[in-house]
């Protein structure tokens, strides 16, 4: 199950932020901050996959912008890691090259494309291109 899905920029702002388990606000910031640093510090040779604290992340980077997933450790990471992309490619069809601004100005339709595809953390649609 996922527990959260982050879209952050290379500087580690958070564009777009969904729970999908109750964490308390400055709970949250805390955790947004560890997370963003440790996938921000890997390398592009590294894996994508980082067992963190009680959870796996799963992290993608595109361009301007990454996007990590806090999974349970049961999940799929290749699922996962897939649904990322194909997220993207959506967000890129419909933006026609999407970019850090979009996420950050049209943050509604990135959420309702994301709330389209996953309800409580699970994942409904898997779209293949």
């Amino acid at each position: 199950m996922i527990k959260f899905f982050l879209m952050v920029n290379k500087q580690g702002q958070t564009r777009l932020a969904k729970y999908y388990e109750h964490v308390e606000i400055n709970k949250r910031t805390v955790l947004e901050t560890e997370v963003i640093k440790s996938c921000l510090s890997r390398s592009n040779e590294q894996c994508s996959f980082i067992e963190f604290k009680d959870f796996k992340l799963i992290c993608r980077r595109y361009a301007a912008l990454l996007i990590v997933v806090g999974v349970n450790d049961t999940e799929n990471e290749m699922a996962i890691y897939e649904f990322i992309h194909n997220f993207v490619e959506v967000l890129d069809e419909y933006f026609s090259r999407v970019s850090e601004l979009d996420v950050s100005f049209f943050k509604a339709v990135s959420q309702v494309f994301l709330s389209t595809w996953q309800s409580t953390g699970v994942v409904l649609i898997r779209f293949y291109f």
